[in-house]
């Protein structure tokens, strides 16, 4: 009989680390999320290294920093020429290609976010929920959106399944689907059906939810159990030290978020904590089923998501800062046969570390770019004593870097050679910048930058053995049009005669 311990790596999109009730935050009821708490070790000083979605999802599935996958950003690998196209040659199998080798079931449920969107990456069975569809292939071929036309065509109209985005993304919705039937309820039916399959082998789950990432369209009730009046305002300090980084007005421009006052964003949070605790539900069927099954004192569960949400914070909105809305991560590890219970550690991990957890637990460890966090979580190892994160093409204007360690946390912005220096510990909201009167502090923060730069394809970040700066200069600011394209719809109506072309379509006033 196989001994090795089921791994389930749970996994939400822009969830701040600071919104599960256990963890302090009385305004939200999270009692699944809770549950994971109590059930095991919460890292508080857990990030993303790269806080977007596409580079987090290939840190988590490869093991590897950006300088290996060369994803800095949400687009196409950005590689030097001696680096191979091919992602698994860089940077070795995928993580569920490589739980399959080692004799695991595998099992891969919800949003990936791959390039291609529809790449392999090693499930036996995986199931696919993107949020948008760039023709009616892939809207026929998502199998949630297939789940909605087959199984209940009465909605299969709806263009956006989980909400309306555009210059709706951070307007608060409700959705358009009853609470048995989102995306999120998919993901968590779909697996629950896959834990309980009978099968020798221990399995290797990856379940993936849409949410909380805007739109902020909870299903009813959940649209409406938090009164706005009762959440807190956004923390905003100097808005010059604010948007030091250009990337947060521009990003504020491109989602139509650049104006939003303190009672929209009371409305936001309320529907974003809405969609927590909505998928807070979900994740409770997963861990019934896990709880019911034979094995579960020898089952690993993973919880994290792939970044914040600045969610008005910082006078900002959306992701891709090194602020710690943006780029700090729930990340609970429970293993109740091997990890202790109800704990806290303070540790600096971060998302790259779960390809060492998984293949530690299957009994053949690779950390690959992660640290050993099973080993320093048991004593066994030292837990690291910096932590990089980077964004943007390196070599470019728009790359920018974190090192954090100890209470200190340094931000480099190539564009203007910006730079932030805050003290975590004393100072959390990251409201006092500290470079000027903590000159020492910066420069060993710097020069452990400029040592972690010194990889290939990341090296190019560096200019005379310095951080390599661009005078500065404000990004043109451009809006996001992401209507749904599988229906043909690339934007809105630009004349009166495409206005009434769009009515006569849908066949209105005919």
């Amino acid at each position: 009989m196989d001994t090795r311990p089921n791994i389930l790596f749970v996994m939400t999109d822009q969830q701040r680390a600071d919104t599960i009730a256990a963890l302090g935050n009385s305004h939200i009821i999270t009692p699944n999320m809770d549950r994971l708490v109590r059930r095991g070790v919460t890292f508080t000083n857990a990030y993303s290294t790269c806080p977007v979605c596409v580079p987090a999802r290939y840190t988590i599935r490869t093991g590897r920093e950006p300088a290996k996958t060369g994803v800095y950003c949400n687009g196409m690998p950005d590689l030097t020429p001696d680096q191979p196209q091919e992602m698994e040659v860089r940077c070795g199998d995928y993580i569920a290609r490589t739980l399959s080798k080692l004799g695991y079931r595998t099992f891969g449920i919800g949003k990936f976010h791959t390039l291609p969107w529809d790449e392999d990456l090693g499930y036996e069975v995986h199931l696919r929920s993107e949020e948008l569809y760039g023709n009616p292939d892939q809207r026929n071929r998502d199998d949630f959106a297939a789940f909605i036309a087959k199984e209940h065509p009465e909605y299969d109209w709806v263009e956006g399944l989980m909400g309306e985005r555009t210059d709706m993304y951070y307007m608060p919705q409700m959705s358009p689907m009853p609470a048995d039937i989102t995306v999120e309820a998919w993901a968590a039916s779909r697996a629950v059906e896959q834990i309980r399959v009978k099968d020798d082998r221990p399995y290797f789950g990856f379940v993936s939810f849409v949410g909380p990432h805007p739109p902020f369209a909870p299903p009813i009730p959940f649209n409406r159990i938090y009164d706005p009046d009762r959440m807190p305002d956004p923390v905003c300090g100097d808005i010059g030290t604010d948007h030091m980084d250009d990337q947060i007005p521009w990003m504020n421009y491109m989602i139509w978020a650049e104006d939003i006052n303190n009672s929209h964003a009371r409305v936001l949070k309320s529907r974003y904590y809405g969609e927590i605790t909505y998928i807070d539900q979900c994740l409770g069927k997963i861990l019934d089923a896990v709880e019911s099954g034979p094995n579960v004192d020898n089952t690993l569960i993973c919880f994290f998501s792939d970044h914040g949400d600045h969610l008005g914070d910082h006078h900002a909105w959306q992701k891709e800062s090194f602020l710690e809305a943006s780029c700090r991560v729930p990340f609970l590890l429970s293993w109740p046969k091997h990890l202790p219970q109800n704990t806290r550690r303070d540790d600096l991990v971060c998302l790259t570390d779960l390809f060492g957890i998984a293949t530690s637990a299957a009994g053949k460890k690779e950390l690959r770019d992660g640290a050993d966090v099973l080993a320093s979580t048991l004593g066994r190892a030292t837990p690291r004593e910096y932590l990089l994160g980077c964004y943007e093409r390196p070599g470019g204007p728009q790359f920018k870097l974190m090192v954090r360690s100890g209470e200190w946390k340094y931000i480099y912005m190539a564009n203007g050679g910006r730079e932030q220096l805050f003290n975590i510990k004393e100072d959390p909201y990251e409201l006092r910048q500290r470079v000027g009167g903590c000159p020492d502090v910066a420069d060993r923060l710097r020069q452990a930058a400029v040592k972690a730069l010194g990889a290939p394809n990341i090296d190019r970040a560096l200019e005379c053995g310095s951080l390599r700066k661009f005078p500065y200069s404000e990004r043109k600011r451009v809006r996001i049009h992401q209507f749904d394209l599988s229906r043909g719809v690339t934007g809105f109506p630009k004349s009166s005669e495409d206005i009434l072309a769009t009515i006569r379509k849908f066949g209105i006033g005919d």
